[in-house]
């Protein structure tokens, strides 16, 4: 059984108790909620201008028909989470630290083993920025190189990690400056990062 509150147009507030056949499931409620608390609410009842089930068929096809390409874009994300961005690999080369011919195939190799690059970016912790000088880098391909990576969460949800590998020469302050200003921007402007 179930008790309706039912408001007509002259104002009048009506409680009712509808009972049902066979008892009815938490979903069920909310489906019933939705169709009379939210859908209808407010609506004549010559809203439903057919048939019952003509009338919620083709409200719940509607509704799967605007819901279906959410769910597959957000899909399509969630696939992506694991995708490593390169930008700007190219510019290494103009440093003077790529004349060597072993420093080159050895960054070369670095970005063509994706579990590298993938493991250098999931080391760290939430909203720190970490900075790896040579040595210190696990990884002995990365041993030439200094790496700052930044892992950015919002409530508890990893939005994934930026990461800069360079010459151990580099400038570590603005690098360590231009993360924080991205986690602002990030955190929308306002916000300390």
């Amino acid at each position: 059984m179930m008790m309706a509150v039912i408001l007509t147009d002259s104002g009048l507030v009506k409680e009712t108790i509808i009972k049902f056949d066979e008892d009815i499931t938490a979903k069920q409620v909310e489906t019933i909620n939705y169709m009379f608390n939210k859908k209808l609410k407010g609506e004549p009842l010559s809203t439903i201008d057919r048939p019952l089930e003509e009338y919620l068929y083709d409200e719940m096809t509607y509704s799967v028909n605007v819901v279906k390409p959410i769910i597959e874009q957000i899909k399509k994300v969630l696939a992506e989470e694991d995708k490593i961005y390169l930008e700007g690999a190219n510019k290494a080369f103009e440093l003077p630290e790529f004349n060597s011919l072993e420093v080159a195939k050895n960054f070369v190799n670095i970005l063509d083993e994706k579990e590298v690059v993938a493991d250098m970016l999931n080391s760290g912790f939430a909203e720190d920025i970490k900075v790896y000088i040579g040595d210190e880098n696990e990884k002995e391909q990365l041993k030439d190189f200094s790496v700052v990576t930044f892992k950015h969460k919002v409530n508890g949800k990893d939005l994934g990690t930026i990461g800069i590998i360079g010459p151990k020469r580099m400038d570590y302050s603005k690098v360590i400056s231009v993360m924080k200003y991205i986690n602002k921007k990030l955190n929308g402007n306002g916000k300390k990062g």
